[in-house]
Order: structure tokens, then C-alpha cells, then sequence
């Protein structure tokens, strides 16, 4: 089956209805018969319908030359779904219903007044142009009702090649958008994935016998011979790569829209301007694009710090984008720079941005830079029916999940690699987490973990379903449940990560994989465990290297130097010690926007002393100290500029941890990585006059995890009516509640 054969199918239809208008009479002027839909783009399979109107101008009579015209087109056996209508009456009718609408985009001249036909066609496109942005909005909602009750075509197991997301009606949709003139999509994708549709929808059609769009189980051999591959698992792929491709330019597209949709009309006629985001990457017109400066040949980290901006700020990889950098991007060294393996996490850990970000990186072949494994799972079935998705997509889904679940483990960096991983060994004859233990060990070592962390991946890998198989089939209340779960395991904070994991991946199975009930089990089961392996982890202890003060600090100045480090810079300040010293200089990073990845400060006397482990290494002291001036002497106000972000983001926790330390009470906070929060905790305390006695903050993945050792500035450890007090502060002014 081919554009041809459908072209003649078409020639043969089109031949049959001018016969079938010239025989019963019909004018030639003030009338015409056309063609709508899927024949009016000359796109019939073996048993389609000939979509057909019968249209005339007004006060044109026709008399009975539709009932005339339509017999014998039955009686010739063709199936026909017809209609009369005057013109007025084809305008009005597509001005009230979308879908009358879109099929009259294709229309085409049969028999008749050719004029009229031209004139009907060019009033249907300019009122759609015109209306576009009014009825864009009702459209997308028509689509994503429709994509809802059916399902994505690259993962039903009865795949409607029509009505389902990635199918037919979408590739239509998207020419109409296209029609607009207000976004555009790539099209010769577009074509190339619609037209291959198309023939297999033909021969649907002929292993059938009729007309249908669903692919019974049955079929797959048979299409597999038309096709000319292999067998029916290698017919599915191709068919569900189909899918996959046309509902990543459809989700694409309607991402595009309402980015046109956001914008005034006056705005969306100005040159799109370019907002940095990070090194060699901007933001355009939503899009995540290279800035002028970037060069992909000299920077292999630069695919991924465009990936995570895009999947952090919920834009757009534009797909040349990421097409150009699998291009030219220099390889990633073996093992990968600290940066890459962070911006790895940090994408993984995005949410929801990103399922569209990995789907751009999939289809340009970027993703084979990255992990040239997710070959082995890509578009892969899974054997349980219980599954909502291909391999591939559940994996994704897997890491979606994981990202909400990062305030309850330790090392989100390892939690989100793990779920990244942990079906990386399907698609073989070996049991799946047995056979990607030795992968992910081997993923994780060219990623740069070190050699624990690795250990610990591999590990989550190989014992993924230990907690969910254990929970359903062993009684919790035998001693020897808990021996096996902790003997594979190991130690308490490997079980934290595991229940995470355990939990992620039964989510992003089905509703019914994580019941009520089997997360009970699973939960109940984590505890005895955890109870079972925790010796009493503390948090690391209070650092109090001594560093030299120098001489402009004893006069009362402050010393701030800055030393190069792998991917960023080191800065060390000295100063006089004083409460609200750490939320000045945490202020200072936040406002000139310095990406902070770990900090620790202690007193050292009667001084003050952090480092600060930066991602930025253009840092010139002399501005660094400008701006502490300004905060200092009240010129610079950051509470007014560093108030918590809006928007999608998790709850933040602030826990004192009496069994840390019995010098001083100990605060740990855990809130979304974003300018400010070690600003915004100090701040708070410092409002309450409790002075810091050492602090540790350090950023995992998308998480800061920041621990605060607190002492009144007479007392000591705080007592438990002011240590209730800090932790109310602080959650509240994180919450943006508190000023």
C-alpha cells in the first residue's frame, strides 16, 4: 500500500462522482459537488467513505438533484456520507462546530462551478485564519478529551490509528494549526510520519476486510509481511515509533500555541528577544535555544545544561536545537565532569517538564550522547498487562514520580539515577533487575558516581521489586520477612531510597499497582526494616578547620578571595562574626544570581568564617565585596527581591534533629534549590537573634539540603520552646509567610 495506490483509489472515486453529477443534469454554474476530509485530501484507504457535499449559492434551486445524484453512487457500492448545503449554510456551520471546520480545510472540486468551489475554499481558510486565536483554545480542549478517552497510540494494547493521541486525527489537526499562520511545525516530519500512517491504516484495511482503525492482536502478523519487517513485535514498533513521533510534534506544537496564545498581538510582531539562562543557553519565545556565544564542539556538557534549563523552566527544547548540539557536541569524557552528572540529575528531578524535554532529546537522537543503552528498552512492550506503558515511557514516568518523592531520602542524586535505571536490564532472556544490575554499575561508573554510590545504584537496581514482592507474599510479622529485606539491602538509608524507588515505579505502573492497601504493605514492611538496620546516622559533625585571619579583618573589614575549581569557583570570607553575617552573604549570591552548590560556615573566635563551593567561575571579588557593602550599610534590600518563587514546587521541611549534637541545636531544611533559601533561613533566624553556630548546605540534585547548627548567643543549645520557635520561622518564611 502507498500514496499511489491511494491517488488511483481517489482517481477511480473522482471519476465515478463527475459521471454520476453529469448524468443527472447538474449545472455548471451557481452549484458544484466536492469533496471534504480525508477524500478531499485525496486520501482514501480500501474501504473509506466518499465524504461528498452537495453545495449551491443562494437561491440557487436544486431541486431534487441531490436524491438524483446520490443513487447512483449506491448503487455503484461505494459507501458515501453525504450532505446539501448552500453556501451561507457550509459558512455557518463551520463557524459553530470545530470539527465541520477542520474537514472543510480539505476541501476539493469534484463536478460543477469550479468557482464556486475556489471561492468556498478561500472563505473556509480565511474565516479559520481569522478566528484562529478565539478558537484555538476550544480545539485543544476537543483534542485533549479525545486523547483522554482513547489513549497514546504508542502504548495501547489495541492501538486506534485514528483517534488516539499520535494517530490520524492528530497529524490533521496538526495541518490545520499549520493553516493558521500562527505557529508552524516541521514538516516534513509531519508528512513523512502521516503518509507511513496512512499505509499502514491501508493495510489494516485489507488484512481486515473493512473499514476499521483499531489493530486487533490478530493483525500484527499480517501487517508485519505489508510492512516487509520482521515479525509482528517488529510491525508494533514501527507503528508505536509512528505514534510516538507524531504525538511528540503535536505536544510540541500545542506548546507553541500557547506560547502565541500567552502573547498580545502587538508582542508576538516583535523579533523574539533572547533571556539567558545559563552558560551558552537562552530562552526565546519559550524555546530553550544556544545563545551567539555557545560552542558545542568545545563544551560536551552543553546538551545536557540545555536540557535541564528547558525541562527546569517548562519550555521548549527547540528541537534544532537539540538536533544541532547531537550533531556538534564534543563527547562526554569517560568518566563524565561533575557538572554533567549534576545536570543529569537536576533534569531527571524536573517533574513534569521533563517528559517533553526527553522526548525532543529521543527523537533528534541526542539521547544516544547521554545513555546509548536506552536502545535497549526503547518502545519495548511490557509483558504485564498491569503496565500503562512501553518500557521507555515508564521509565520516564518512573522519574516523574521519584521527583516529588526527594524530600524523603537522603541522596535524591541516587534515587533519581536509580529510577532512571532500574529497567535498563529489559528486553533480554535473564530476568530484568538481574541483568541490569551490571549495566546501571556500569552507567553509574562512566556517569562519575563514586564507587559507594555506585554500589548503592546497582543495588536499587537489582532489589527494585524486593519491597513490593516481599510486602504481597511474606508475613511482615515473621523475623525472618525482615532479615531477607535487610540482608539484601544493607543499610538504613539504602531502604529510604529503595521505599522512594519501590514507590515511584509502582505509581507510574497503574492506579492499581499502589493501592491503599499494597502501599500499606510496602510502607509497613520499609519500617521494620528501617527500625531493623538504623545504628543512630547523625548529621555530619560541626567543621571547624582554622583558616588565617586576615590583617583588614582584625581592623573590622572583611576579606573575600575566590580560587578556580572544576566547573566553578571556591570562595573564602573572613570577617568579623556577628548575627546576620550568613544571611548577608547568602544574600549576596542569591541577588548577583551565583548558583551555590555547597557552603559550610563555623565561628572561629571572634570571626566569622564560609566557604562557598560556586557554579560560576567569573567571579571577581572587588564586585563580590561592592554588593556586601551595599547589603551591609542597608543601600541593597534583598528580602524585597528574594521572596520564595511561586508556582509548581514542593512543600519545604524544617526538622530540628535533637540526636545530631548536645552542643547546639540542629536545623536541617530541605526546600527546592533556588536562589535565596539559605538567604531566607538565616534571615529568619537571625530576626530571632539566634546566632548560627556552624552551618552545611549542600545541593542534591534539584534539593538543598542545608543543616544549621544553632546556639542562643548567652545560653547555648536552644531550649525546646525556642528551637519550636526557629523551625516555625523558618518554614514559614519559606513558605513565603513570613517576611
Amino acid at each position: 500500500m502507498s500514496a499511489a495506490e491511494r491517488a488511483a483509489r481517489t482517481a477511480a472515486a473522482d471519476a465515478l462522482c463527475t459521471t454520476a453529477y453529469d448524468g443527472c443534469g447538474g449545472p455548471q454554474t451557481g452549484a458544484a459537488l466536492v469533496a471534504v476530509g480525508g477524500y478531499g485530501r485525496g486520501e482514501l484507504a480500501p474501504y473509506s467513505d466518499l465524504d461528498v457535499v452537495l453545495v449551491c449559492d443562494e437561491g440557487v434551486a436544486l431541486g431534487d438533484l441531490g436524491e438524483r445524484l446520490w443513487y447512483p453512487l449506491w448503487d455503484s457500492g461505494s459507501a458515501i456520507d453525504h450532505a446539501v448545503r448552500t453556501f451561507p449554510e457550509m459558512v455557518a456551520a463551520a463557524d459553530g462546530d470545530l470539527r465541520v471546520a477542520l474537514g472543510l480545510l480539505d476541501v476539493r472540486h469534484l463536478a460543477g462551478d469550479p468557482n464556486l468551489t475556489l471561492r468556498l475554499r478561500t472563505t473556509m481558510l480565511a474565516q479559520w485564519r481569522r478566528r484562529a486565536l478565539e478558537k484555538l483554545p476550544a480545539l485543544q480542549e476537543l483534542v485533549r478529551a479525545r486523547h483522554q478517552r482513547v489513549g497514546e497510540l504508542a502504548h495501547l494494547s489495541v492501538p486506534d490509528l485514528k483517534e488516539a493521541e499520535g494517530g490520524l486525527r492528530d497529524a490533521i489537526v496538526l495541518k490545520a494549526l499549520v493553516a493558521t499562520w500562527l505557529v508552524d511545525v516541521p514538516h516534513v516530519a509531519l508528512e513523512q510520519s502521516r503518509q507511513t500512517l496512512l499505509d499502514v491504516r491501508d493495510l489494516l484495511h485489507a488484512a481486515a476486510g473493512r473499514a476499521t482503525d483499531r489493530v486487533a492482536p490478530e493483525i500484527w502478523g499480517e501487517l508485519a509481511a505489508g510492512l516487509d519487517v520482521a515479525d509482528a513485535r517488529a510491525a508494533q514498533v514501527h507503528v508505536r515509533e509512528l505514534g510516538r513521533r507524531l504525538t511528540h510534534l503535536s505536544r510540541l506544537t500545542w506548546r507553541r500555541v500557547d506560547d502565541r496564545l500567552a502573547r498580545p498581538a502587538a508582542v508576538g510582531a516583535r523579533r523574539p528577544s533572547l533571556t539567558p539562562l545559563a552558560p551558552g543557553v537562552a530562552l526565546s519565545a519559550g524555546e530553550v535555544v544556544l545563545d551567539r556565544g555557545a560552542r558545542p564542539d568545545q563544551d560536551p556538557v552543553l546538551l545536557l545544561r540545555a536540557a535541564a534549563a528547558a525541562a527546569e523552566h517548562d519550555a521548549l527544547l527547540a528541537p534544532p536545537t537539540a538536533a544541532r548540539l547531537a550533531r556538534e557536541c564534543a563527547p562526554l569524557p569517560d568518566p563524565w565532569p561533575a557538572e554533567a552528572r549534576r545536570l543529569l540529575v537536576r533534569l531527571l528531578a524536573s517533574g513534569r517538564g521533563l517528559l517533553p524535554v526527553w522526548e525532543t532529546l529521543e527523537e533528534t537522537g541526542a539521547l544516544a550522547q547521554v545513555l546509548p543503552e536506552w536502545e535497549r528498552i526503547r518502545l519495548l512492550p511490557h509483558a504485564s498487562v498491569i503496565h500503562r506503558f512501553t518500557v521507555d515511557r515508564h521509565v520516564v514516568e518512573t522519574c516523574i514520580e521519584a521527583s516529588s518523592l526527594i524530600r524523603d531520602v537522603g541522596r535524591p542524586d541516587v534515587l533519581m539515577v536509580a529510577a532512571l535505571l532500574h529497567d535498563i536490564g529489559k528486553g533480554s532472556l535473564t530476568e530484568h533487575s538481574v541483568a541490569g544490575e551490571p549495566i546501571a554499575r556500569t552507567i553509574a561508573t562512566r556517569m562519575g558516581f563514586e564507587a559507594p554510590d555506585v554500589a548503592r545504584i546497582a543495588t536499587l537496581v537489582r532489589w527494585h521489586l524486593l519491597l513490593a514482592q516481599t510486602a504481597t507474599t511474606r508475613d511482615p510479622d515473621d523475623p525472618a520477612t525482615v532479615e531477607l529485606v535487610a540482608s539484601r539491602v544493607g543499610d538504613a538509608e539504602t531502604m529510604r531510597l529503595l521505599t522512594a524507588l519501590t514507590e515511584a515505579d509502582a505509581r507510574a505502573t497503574s492506579p492499581q499497582a499502589w493501592s491503599s492497601w499494597r502501599a500499606g504493605l510496602v510502607r509497613d514492611l520499609a519500617r521494620r526494616t528501617r527500625a531493623a538496620l538504623d545504628s543512630g546516622h547523625a548529621l555530619p559533625p560541626v567543621v571547624s578547620d582554622e583558616v588565617p585571619v586576615p590583617r583588614e579583618v582584625r581592623k573590622g573589614g572583611i576579606s573575600i578571595s575566590v580560587e578556580p575549581v572544576e566547573g566553578g569557583s571556591r570562595v573564602v570570607v573572613v570577617a568579623p562574626d556577628r548575627v546576620g553575617l550568613l544571611a548577608d552573604l547568602a544574600a549576596l549570591f542569591a541577588l548577583r544570581r551565583v548558583p551555590v552548590r555547597a557552603a559550610r560556615a563555623w565561628s572561629q573566635d571572634r570571626y566569622g568564617v564560609s566557604v562557598w563551593e560556586v557554579a560560576d567561575d567569573r567571579l571577581d571579588p572587588a564586585v563580590l565585596r561592592q554588593t556586601y557593602d551595599g547589603l551591609r550599610d542597608g543601600r541593597l534590600d534583598p528580602a524585597s527581591r528574594l521572596r520564595p518563587a511561586a508556582g509548581r514546587s514542593l512543600a519545604p521541611t524544617v526538622v530540628i534533629r535533637p540526636e545530631a549534637s548536645d552542643q547546639a541545636t540542629v536545623l536541617e531544611v530541605r526546600a527546592d534549590d533556588k536562589p535565596g533559601v539559605v538567604y531566607l533561613v538565616c534571615a529568619a533566624l537571625a530576626r530571632l537573634d539566634v546566632a548560627v553556630r556552624s552551618a552545611h548546605v549542600d545541593t542534591l540534585g534539584p534539593q538543598a539540603v542545608d543543616v544549621f547548627y544553632l546556639q542562643e548567643s548567652a545560653a547555648g543549645v536552644l531550649g525546646d520552646r525556642r528551637a519550636a520557635e526557629a523551625a516555625h520561622a523558618v518554614r514559614a518564611v519559606l513558605a513565603g509567610e513570613g517576611s
